[in-house]
């Protein structure tokens, strides 16, 4: 690994660190505004990712990714917001909200950064190249990488937040526990089909890192394409 890919990855990691932080602060905020202030009380309304970091799911399998030639999508995950659900007014409804918060939350700095990454495009002759470039597909221009302009920095990181938080989107939403797309499911579910379904445990965990892979890339290219068919109109 070169020095500009070795940056490049240490980028990526950060932007996922702060993209974590963002989902569970959703899910804490959103969880206290509806009446359980467990979260807030363990200090987890915090961009902070010390509070957010879950050791094989925020370092050690998103690190091992990043440095394993081809990774493709890095994926990675937060320790859970403690929520108790007898303290909200609606159980049903409220823990719904405070579960789609978190996704929500992704998508929402998706969407910003893409507004960021259009802004950049015209601020500048340089920004325009960078974005362009970025979201061609065909590799940028090493005579850019040389350049000590602070533009490339910036739009590598946007674009990474543009990415990322899309792939936790849709990774977030995979219908398997423990993912947040699985507390939606369950209230849907008979008392009996919960039983089954709450006791997948490591099979759902297992399910998710090697089906679930395949599930995000199905759902995040057309995605990533219409964004980056936005970036390269304007």
């Amino acid at each position: 690994m070169d020095s500009f890919h070795f940056v490049q990855a240490i980028f990526e990691f950060v932007v996922l660190l702060f993209s974590l932080s963002v989902h569970e602060a959703a899910h804490a905020w959103t969880a206290n505004r509806l009446g359980d202030p467990t979260a807030r009380m363990l200090g987890r309304v915090t961009l902070n990712p010390i509070k957010h970091i879950d050791l094989i799911g925020t370092v050690i399998i998103p690190l091992f990714m990043l440095f394993m030639p081809g990774y493709g999508l890095l994926i990675g995950w937060a320790k859970p917001t403690p929520v108790t659900p007898s303290n909200f007014k609606n159980i049903t409804r409220d823990d719904i909200l405070t579960t789609v918060a978190g996704p929500v939350s992704n998508i929402l700095t998706a969407i910003a950064a893409t507004f960021a990454l259009l802004i950049l495009s015209h601020t500048s002759q340089e920004g325009a190249i960078v974005v362009h470039q970025l979201v061609g597909g065909a590799g940028l221009d090493p005579a850019l990488i040389a350049s000590s302009s602070v533009i490339l920095p910036l739009g590598l990181l946007l674009h990474m937040a543009v990415v990322l938080n899309i792939v936790l989107f849709v990774f977030n939403l995979i219908p398997l526990p423990p993912l947040d797309g699985s507390h939606v499911v369950r209230h849907m579910l008979p008392y009996n089909a919960l039983r089954v379904y709450d006791s997948l445990g490591l099979v759902g965990l297992l399910l998710v890192l090697f089906v679930g892979y395949r599930v995000i890339g199905f759902f995040v290219t057309p995605i990533l394409g219409f964004v980056d068919g936005i970036l390269r109109a304007f």
